[in-house]
């Protein structure tokens, strides 16, 4: 289609109405999937970090309430808060390293008769200690912090970091304090997770609410990022009788998949692990070697797709989709960075991003791969989440409650080296994140089954927060009239592939055509542009992007470079509000390969550009009254990202 029909019509029409929703609702039934709103990462008071950061009182129980939209006590600051916008699922994922276990020392309700008296005797001291320096919320961020890995690994590195850690004798955390044994703690975990589960199956509404089972596996070695979100469709009675599997029980991913394969077999139950911040892996999250140093073989490849379907390309620390470093000629690549490692120290000073750091460069990595072993590794989903550490999952900017509850107020975001935090170096604060972001799930059903399903299937996406509603299908005989159908998705789905699905043997002298549409949610923002971005393999096996504007709003024409002039800014930095004079209410277009070579390898996934908008960091400047935040830029232009659609030359 040609992009200037596509921008022209849709911006002569008044979208957003209730015709056009009528339209969305029945193509939905004619397809059996609803568009359903998510959180798939969350800490509670449960956590240690959060614990110790000031989330002294948000259990479970707290998340759930505040994600379906009843007001709740803020952990810190005792104000009530109540999110903008209900979700559809939740998954409170605490992290199974030490689950539960901080709340029920400090509160004192325990017992390890199993331990000596010298044992007992050192356990008092130190929980005492513990108690003493977390008193004050900050000095427990502070106290958290000294915990970090030392950073023996740096960007780039190819040494195996688990190893390094072990042999630096860094590898230990929380448990090295000698709080308690290892037997005590081990039964308090099961009681808090036991708990989680109930509170779980007491929010699970069928049809209304999911509240699915999940956890996080959290392995920093070296400061080098390699956490997973473990989510699953089983149900809290059963979830009671396994247990949440933590590094300390398997260190590497390959572990982790093992014992997901063993539980699953043993229950029936179906499992996700999503990777998250491969912006902070230094390289490892998705190389094409393992973390051992191993090449890529298939074994290892087919393992790797099976359990991690889709991965975390957005969230409050940072968006992961890709860097300028990475994609110069993108110019929308310089989008919420955050430039500093999870280790003990963690300044912006000797930020390097690797390849392996990125969504974008890990699904080309995935071509070269599959072009050397006949597998892809890195064939994944997009899904976006908040990794909110408060128990509240707010992405929203002007609701943005704080990744720890000690960012939660304006005054509080910003840490000084009179807090003691800083320690005289760069360091990251409440404005250096991001007020994001939201996984989008296309699902027959809001159940626990049809979520978990849909992941597997790849059919989601990501937004940095705002309720874009986003579809892309990918076929061979789709035409211009398709993209304005009230019947899109129906059209889609009979044609061609959605989203995460794939296309293969392309009829002679035929190019993919992909079907592209979205919506600006109700209480959000026009609409800026939508892009396609695709990545291929040459003959010589090497990876290649290329990015394409194939709809857009209002009558700009597209300049040398295929590139397009601003949409506009419509932002009061000076107020804090938005106009929606600019963009559009609703965006669509049959876009064709131009490009198109038969014989290669190739993914393709949109990206929809909101108009700009007044950031959470901005925001807190006007209320504080003052001009500029210390950090963060006064504006963002918020987005979605589509799960690809993967073309190779035969199946």
């Amino acid at each position: 289609m040609n992009t200037e029909f596509t921008s022209k019509s849709f911006s002569l029409r008044i979208l957003f109405s209730f015709s056009a929703l009528l339209a969305c609702a029945f193509s939905q039934a004619q397809t059996q999937t609803q568009l359903l709103w998510g959180d798939t990462h969350l800490h509670t008071s449960y956590s240690v970090d959060a614990y110790m950061a000031g989330n002294r009182s948000a259990d479970p129980d707290v998340a759930y309430r505040y994600a379906k939209g009843k007001p709740v006590v803020h952990p810190y600051n005792r104000t009530r808060i109540q999110i903008i916008e209900p979700l559809d699922f939740l998954v409170v994922s605490d992290h199974a390293e030490y689950l539960g276990v901080i709340p029920v020392v400090m509160g004192g309700d325990f017992e390890q008769p199993e331990a000596g008296l010298f044992e007992r005797a050192k356990s008092w001291v130190m929980i005492n200690i513990l108690a003493y320096l977390i008193e004050d919320p900050l000095e427990g961020t502070k106290r958290f912090t000294s915990l970090l890995p030392e950073p023996e690994i740096q960007s780039g590195d190819s040494r195996d970091p688990i190893a390094a850690a072990i042999e630096m004798g860094t590898d230990g955390g929380l448990e090295s304090l000698g709080l308690i044994n290892d037997d005590a703690a081990r039964r308090i975990s099961a009681s808090q997770w036991s708990r989680s589960m109930q509170i779980a199956d007491d929010h699970y509404q069928p049809g209304q609410f999911t509240s699915l089972v999940g956890w996080e596996w959290s392995q920093t070695a070296s400061g080098a990022n390699m956490h997973r979100i473990v989510l699953s469709d089983i149900d809290g009675a059963g979830a009671k009788n396994i247990d949440p599997i933590g590094s300390d029980d398997a260190p590497y991913p390959e572990d982790l998949w093992d014992a997901l394969e063993a539980v699953s077999a043993a229950t029936g139950a179906a499992f996700v692990s999503i990777p998250h911040n491969s912006n902070l892996s230094k390289g490892y999250m998705f190389a094409k070697r393992t973390l051992k140093g191993e090449s890529i073989n298939p074994d290892y490849a087919n393992k790797r797709m099976k359990w991690e379907p889709v991965a975390e390309v957005t969230q409050i620390k940072g968006d992961s989709e890709t860097h300028p470093a990475l994609s110069p000629e993108d110019e929308f690549a310089d989008f919420e960075r955050f430039n500093f490692y999870l280790q003990a120290f963690p300044q912006a000073q000797g930020y390097q991003v690797q390849k392996g750091d990125t969504v974008r460069s890990a699904l080309k990595n995935g071509l070269e791969v599959e072009d050397d072993i006949g597998v892809n590794p890195f064939k994944f989903g997009m899904i976006g989440s908040t990794d909110s550490h408060t128990s509240m999952a707010s992405a929203e900017e002007p609701n943005f409650w704080g990744k720890v509850a000690t960012d939660s107020t304006p005054s509080t975001k910003r840490r000084t080296d009179e807090d003691g935090y800083a320690d005289g170096m760069q360091s990251f604060n409440g404005w250096n994140m991001s007020a994001g972001g939201l996984a989008a799930v296309w699902s027959e059903e809001n159940t626990r089954e049809s979520i978990v399903a849909a992941m597997k299937r790849r059919e989601t996406y990501a937004t940095t927060g705002p309720r874009i509603q986003v579809r892309l299908f990918g076929g061979w005989n789709y035409v211009e009239d398709d993209a304005l159908s009230a019947d899109l998705a129906a059209i889609g789905y009979a044609g061609g592939v959605p989203m995460g699905g794939e296309l293969s043997n392309a009829p002679e002298a035929t190019a993919p055509r992909f079907l592209v549409r979205a919506t600006r949610g109700p209480m959000d923002h026009n609409l800026d542009r939508i892009q396609i971005i695709k990545g291929w393999t040459d003959t010589s096996g090497e990876a290649h992007e290329k990015i394409y504007n194939v709809a857009w709003s209002g009558n700009r024409q597209s300049v040398t470079g295929g590139k397009l002039p601003p949409v506009g800014n419509t932002a009061s930095i000076e107020s804090g509000d938005t106009a929606n004079s600019i963009g559009a209410a609703e965006l669509a277009a049959l876009w064709i390969d131009p490009e198109f070579n038969p014989s290669e390898n190739a993914f393709y996934y949109a990206r929809v550009l909101q108009i700009p908008t007044v950031r959470h960091s901005q925001l807190d400047a006007i209320a504080l009254g003052i001009d500029t935040p210390y950090e963060g830029p006064a504006t963002i232009q918020e987005r979605a990202y589509t799960s690809p659609i993967w073309y190779a030359p035969t199946r």
